[in-house]
């Protein structure tokens, strides 16, 4: 049975392969030239207050080739799971109902149970190399840009590896999408049972999953901390007035570097949300005027943000709950495939 799954698959694993190398060969060739500018920028060697040497890093890379292949691998991770939840899963099932094989390969010496094991065991587990193994390249070629980005406190076009758009690429957290991308695209195979529709379904669900948990489960795997911090009116990075009645929202441009940070409120001294009225200054645009007004209301940020610490806390979180649910679908397959009359 394995040496049939491999002939099944070898054409799928050896494009795989390629990709791969070709990956491996980008970063290879490029990441030592990245370390050697993380070095020359002087952050090797410095230990504390290297908030301004990282921000010049940053800047000095970020519109070169180096920033380019920075933004090109977090699209590569992301494709990685749901080309494969699209190419080998949907139709791994769905065309033995296609082709009418399935009433063959359910019908031989090889039971049901061990056939649905092999296929969705081996498959799944290359599934889990293809992107794990690219993430492990990207994660080491890119830990230049990461250690920089820990140290500033300033907003950069690269996200932190905590923030959302870095998060799903790096670390342990492909592998799991990826098993779990390859596990809904048997089930949906299995259910629809054509494998253009499968695909299609397959690629929007894991889409629509991929969203929801970037922006609504990552962020609370864990509890996340707060901070409160006193607002300087000259550092806004909002102010906005609403009439009738000026109500007013103010948010300051507090930090905390290579955090990510869910929420940023302004609250009074008593811990109430603040919401104006705006005085006749803010709203007449008297700039200097507003400041002394807002300085005098003592108002302080609320903070809610992951810390950089918990990256790999989260990381193993979020991967132990794609492992369940690939788990459970990949069970659900097996109950189906075994029940199911030819």
């Amino acid at each position: 049975m394995t040496w049939v799954t491999w002939r099944q698959f070898r054409g799928q694993a050896i494009a795989s392969g390629a990709v791969l190398l070709a990956v491996a060969v980008v970063l290879a060739v490029t990441g030592p030239n990245l370390v050697w500018k993380y070095d020359n920028a002087g952050l090797t060697t410095c230990h504390a207050s290297c908030a301004a040497l990282a921000g010049n890093f940053v800047s000095a890379i970020k519109f070169g080739s180096d920033g380019t292949i920075f933004y090109a691998t977090i699209l590569v991770m992301y494709l990685a799971p749901a080309l494969i939840g699209t190419f080998w899963g949907a139709p791994l099932i769905a065309r033995e109902f296609e082709a009418g094989t399935h009433r063959i390969a359910w019908n031989q010496s090889v039971t049901r149970t061990r056939w649905a094991a092999a296929k969705l065991g081996l498959i799944g587990l290359a599934a889990m190399a293809t992107a794990g193994l690219p993430s492990l390249m990207v994660s080491w070629w890119a830990s230049p840009i990461d250690h920089a980005l820990a140290q500033t406190g300033q907003a950069s076009v690269f996200g932190s590896r905590i923030s959302p758009l870095v998060f799903a690429a790096r670390g342990v957290a492909p592998l799991g999408s990826a098993a779990f991308a390859f596990a809904l695209g048997v089930t949906v195979g299995l259910l629809i049972r054509r494998t253009i529709p499968a695909m299609a379904v397959t690629l929007a669900l894991f889409a629509v999953v991929q969203v929801l948990m970037t922006s609504f489960v990552q962020p609370h795997l864990i509890p996340p901390d707060q901070l409160t911090a006193p607002l300087r009116p000259p550092v806004l990075t909002e102010m906005m007035i609403q009439s009738p009645g000026n109500e007013m929202t103010l948010r300051g441009n507090a930090t905390v570097p290579g955090a990510y940070v869910l929420s940023n409120t302004t609250i009074t001294p008593t811990g109430k949300v603040f919401t104006g009225p705006a005085t006749a200054a803010c709203i007449n645009g008297n700039g200097n005027d507003c400041n002394t007004w807002i300085a005098s209301k003592h108002l302080r940020q609320l903070l809610t943000y992951q810390p950089a610490s918990r990256f790999w806390p989260l990381q193993w979180v979020e991967t132990a709950l794609y492992l369940v649910l690939a788990a459970g679908l990949g069970w659900l397959c097996a109950w189906q495939v075994r029940r199911r009359r030819s």
